[in-house]
């Protein structure tokens, strides 16, 4: 099932990637994206975010080692900078709209905003169900390895890491090149 979900997302985020890069081509689109976008600042809210995919795989290794203790602090990380990442996000786009940047001012900030928006909104449907986890660990329901919701989340989770890897490169790096 996590297979079927994680492809059909993959097309999805293909998709707008691809109407990212069609968009781009557009005259006023490039100067728009040089002048709004803050690179530093979203790498080191990028870095975080990568890093998450580092503390669940670490939840993932202690839990299959039966070390409950440590995935739950594992997960707690992992939510934490995963919530360090939107806040990241959000500030951005406060700047954005501050610039008069919004999702129908221009073709740059359509594309801008549903590219990342719908990441971000990945992002945090990941940080509910990784919250869900938490909480039922917590509460003892994984003190025994052997379930595969772990490793389905962990999945997910580093799907959507991935993801933002294609989507910084492209929005992000590119344009400087």
């Amino acid at each position: 099932m996590i297979k079927l979900i994680v492809g059909t997302e993959a097309m999805f985020f293909l998709a707008l990637i691809m109407a990212f890069v069609y968009f781009s081509f557009s005259p006023d689109f490039r100067s728009h994206q040089l002048l709004s976008l803050d690179m530093k600042s979203t790498g080191i809210f990028s870095i975080l975010l990568f890093s998450s995919s580092f503390t669940f795989w670490r939840a993932e290794i202690n839990y299959q080692k039966g070390k409950i203790k440590q995935l739950r602090l594992w997960l707690l990380f992992t939510i934490l900078l995963g919530g360090i990442f939107l806040f990241g996000q959000g500030r951005e786009y406060l700047s954005l709209l501050n610039n008069h940047v919004s999702i129908s001012s221009s073709i740059f900030g359509t594309s801008f905003f549903t590219l990342t928006g719908f990441h971000g909104l990945h992002v945090f449907a990941g940080l509910i169900v990784i919250s869900i986890v938490t909480c039922l660990a917590f509460l003892g329901d994984y003190n025994k390895p052997g379930s595969s919701v772990i490793t389905a989340v962990g999945i997910y989770w580093h799907f959507v890491d991935v993801v933002w890897l294609f989507v910084f490169i492209i929005v992000y790096v590119v344009p400087y090149f």
